[in-house]
């Protein structure tokens, strides 16, 4: 295996343990969720997620890797203080809003990989086309976060003042 192949498949897994970790946290927002529609929202992103893990991992097959095929250690830690501070605050809002910050730094891992001068074009490109697909999911929960923020200020049930 090259040098070159080498960075690839370091970069690439990386991501993947980002993605998994993304796909297990809508996957943990879908459980807590109290709206079913927020749920759907979840675990349609957790299965988009893992479905762009399984693309990453089979560019490091490509590539001649071992595929990561687990999140890490760090982001596990993280989601159990995720869960511990909502369920202190209790509603949609808050738990979207802390979906969407692990969701900024699953989008800036992926925009310091495309930066990357090191990977090859053909790893570049796939980066690139996950990046889009994550950036999507990212911006509709930003968008929801937003809804549910106006609705609570015009007192929505949802919310207790």
């Amino acid at each position: 295996m090259s040098n070159a192949n080498r960075h690839d498949i370091q970069v690439l897994n990386g991501l993947i343990q980002t993605t998994l970790d993304s796909a297990d946290g809508y996957r943990a927002a879908a459980t807590e969720s109290g709206d079913p529609g927020h749920r759907a929202l979840f675990e349609r992103r957790s299965f988009e997620r893992r479905q762009v893990a399984d693309e990453l991992q089979s560019s490091v097959r490509g590539l001649g890797g071992d595929a990561a095929s687990d999140g890490s250690i760090l982001a596990k830690a993280q989601r159990a203080f995720a869960d511990a501070r909502h369920a202190l605050m209790r509603d949609e809002a808050s738990m979207i809003g802390a979906v969407e910050t692990a969701e900024d730094a699953v989008r800036d891992r992926f925009e310091k990989a495309l930066e990357d001068s090191r990977i090859s074009a053909t790893t570049r490109e796939t980066i690139r086309r996950a990046f889009g697909r994550v950036s999507e999911g990212r911006d509709e929960l930003h968008d929801l976060r937003h809804s549910l923020e106006g609705q609570r200020d015009a007192g929505n049930r949802l919310f207790p003042h």
